[in-house]
């Protein structure tokens, strides 16, 4: 491997070696910093990258650069992956282990390994069987108003036409089908005060909530068999808060109750609402984000799974690959990485992992005539 460290131009700004191997280009990506928000000097050296390579047309929207072949092929499909990664956690720079075969850091399982194959393809498979877009996008981990990729599809949809999609966020290098759509819900309960000493002359606001916590903790949990797949619905209650002082009885409690919705056929948007009960609790919808259904049944889809092994499992959680079906295009998550050890101290990702997905996809792209080991 040549050495991992990204050469700067005068400016500071990084210069990545897409002639590196995948794993060496991989250290590169990580030990750019890349914070969300904080992203122009990895986004300047994809695109720089990107742009040095002629038979690409190169696209810059905020912090996100899109790259297109245009060989007027039967189909396309787009390769996605995010650039940005959650704060420091005493895991940057990168550091590979080779013994352990590991290579550890931010941004290495979620989702650098990922990026660095989409940039190893662009660069080096020049007359793919199918045209292909490769997006490099900002702002995955934050709220959803500044995500690159909804702000692509916003401004210009056209560069994400497509037959198929890959997302590639660490799935421990298999195709994880759809995802789960999630909805957050805000209640409150309220009560009357009173002295500690006389709680029977008020109304306590954090017992009121004890009914709905009880339906939360008696529901059962749908698991509808979609393409195959098993998913499987969860419904929690991830935080609570109340209480005035020890000698008074609360006159308002709330807490925050999420869930994770399995895709269904066809997709239902989870509800935004507002309700009042007569018990005084008060109900509040306001985010959600809808699920994405599995897709396998289409011919781009197919050939894909079939290419990398056969095996597909479903997507518990939400991922990009929603985006991608509310434009019409199906998609799955596929990339190096167990989603486990995204967003941890110790975020590692197995470099065989890395190197295989490379070898597939490379595989497919050219029809098989490349083939994995070259």
């Amino acid at each position: 491997m040549t050495s991992p460290d990204a050469r700067t131009t005068s400016d500071a700004t990084p210069v990545l070696d897409l002639d590196a191997d995948v794993v060496t280009l991989t250290r590169q990506l990580c030990d750019i910093e890349s914070v969300s928000r904080d992203e122009q000097r990895i986004a300047d050296a994809v695109q720089a990258a990107l742009e040095a390579l002629g038979h690409l047309s190169v696209t810059r929207i905020g912090h996100t650069v899109v790259a297109r072949t245009d060989l007027g092929r039967g189909e396309r499909v787009v390769l996605a992956g995010h650039l940005d990664t959650v704060p420091v956690n005493g895991n940057f720079p990168s550091r590979l282990d080779e013994g352990a075969g590991l290579l550890h850091g931010l941004g290495t399982c979620d989702m650098k390994g990922g990026d660095a194959v989409i940039l190893r393809l662009a660069a080096t498979v020049r007359e793919p069987v199918r045209d292909v877009t490769f997006v490099l996008y900002e702002a995955e981990e934050i709220e959803e108003e500044h995500n690159g990729l909804k702000k692509v599809a916003e401004q210009r949809p056209d560069l994400l036409e497509a037959d198929f999609a890959i997302l590639m966020e660490p799935s421990n290098a298999g195709v994880e089908a759809g995802c789960q759509g999630t909805l957050r819900v805000d209640v409150r309960t309220t009560g009357e005060r009173a002295h500690s000493a006389r709680s029977w002359k008020g109304v306590n606001a954090i017992h009121g909530a004890a009914d709905v916590l009880a339906r939360l903790n008696a529901y059962e949990a749908r698991r509808p068999v979609i393409d195959g797949l098993e998913y499987h619905e969860g419904l929690n209650a991830v935080a609570i808060r109340g209480g005035v002082a020890g000698t008074w009885s609360p006159t308002s409690a709330s807490w925050r109750s999420t869930s994770a919705s399995p895709p269904t056929a066809p997709p239902t948007r989870p509800r935004r609402s507002s309700a009042r009960s007569s018990r005084g609790t008060t109900s509040r919808s306001p985010t959600s984000a809808l699920p994405a259904m599995p897709g396998l049944d289409r011919p781009a889809a197919k050939e894909f799974v079939a290419a990398v092994g056969g095996q597909v499992a479903p997507k518990f959680g939400w991922t990009d690959v929603a985006r991608f079906t509310a434009l019409g295009v199906p998609a799955v998550n596929y990339g190096p990485g167990d989603p486990l050890f995204a967003h941890k101290a110790d975020e590692h990702v197995p470099v065989a992992e890395i190197e295989h997905c490379e070898r597939a996809l490379r595989a497919w792209l050219t029809g098989g005539a490349e083939r994995a080991g070259a």
